[in-house]
């Protein structure tokens, strides 16, 4: 079987988050296994430009759409600006998504819908709209970026409202692949373990890193290049009869 199977040559892909952090490398990493990119972000994210100049500068093609992920509207936008100036979407990885931290019993309501709003309704809003140009064509792949939170409780995070938006993102994958499965459009999850974005190497959290990687079986946090290979397999015919998966990347994390 030739390796040309995890090659991406005359895709085109919608990567959502793609302006910092997982989003951002994952874009660069479909790019440089063929894809052309359409990268979108928040319309303040100075990073959906750099993500375009860097898929450009390797030779590849990309364009920047701003929205907001909470918005049927900007992601249909963002679709039909992918198919009209790059191609038929075939490819979507839904990356956007927020974290943040408080005791469950003094949450306030605003927070909690906050991140169920970005963290789920926004994945299902960005997958309803790629579908709805790929299920009549009857050919897609969409991966939607989860998390090992979504399947454990980190210890010493206060974070039921990130890790239930987590795990209802994994269910709500593997729900959409059911639907789709018969209708040639394959949907599938990653749960990232703790990974070495700016968010978690910030000098004030230097602390908590140590614990993050004293508590991962591999001795230390992933690095966002890490997450480029399992992207790339479940988007590809590599990965053809895979669909419904939650593909952990955690070094070993939940096994603990």
């Amino acid at each position: 079987m030739s390796l040309d199977i995890f090659r991406l040559d005359g895709q085109v892909a919608l990567v959502t988050g793609a302006g910092s952090g997982i989003g951002q490398r994952l874009a660069l990493g479909l790019a440089e296994a063929g894809a052309a990119v359409g990268c979108f972000d928040l319309p303040h994210s100075s990073g959906i430009a750099q993500t375009v100049r860097g898929i450009e500068a390797a030779g590849g093609r990309a364009l920047a759409a701003a929205g907001d992920v909470t918005c049927a509207e900007d992601l249909a936008a963002a679709v039909a600006a992918v198919e009209a100036q790059l191609g038929p979407l075939s490819v979507a990885l839904n990356c956007a998504g927020i974290a943040n931290a408080a005791p469950a019993e003094m949450m306030p309501r605003e927070q909690w819908q906050r991140m169920l709003d970005v963290n789920l309704t926004g994945i299902f809003l960005s997958c309803q709209a790629e579908a709805a140009v790929m299920l009549p064509r009857k050919r897609g792949a969409i991966v939607n970026i989860a998390s090992m939170s979504g399947s454990i409780v980190n210890r010493g995070l206060l974070q039921a409202h990130y890790n239930s938006s987590k795990a209802a993102v994994i269910h709500l994958s593997k729900s959409l692949a059911m639907e789709w499965c018969d209708r040639g459009v394959r949907v599938n999850a990653i749960s990232p373990g703790y990974t070495a974005t700016p968010m978690n190497t910030r000098p004030e959290v230097a602390d908590q890193r140590k614990v993050f990687e004293a508590s991962t079986p591999m001795g230390r946090m992933a690095t966002v290049d890490e997450l480029v290979g399992p992207a790339v397999f479940l988007v590809s015919a590599a990965a053809s009869f895979c669909t419904g998966v939650d593909l952990l990347v955690d070094g070993g994390f939940v096994c603990w």
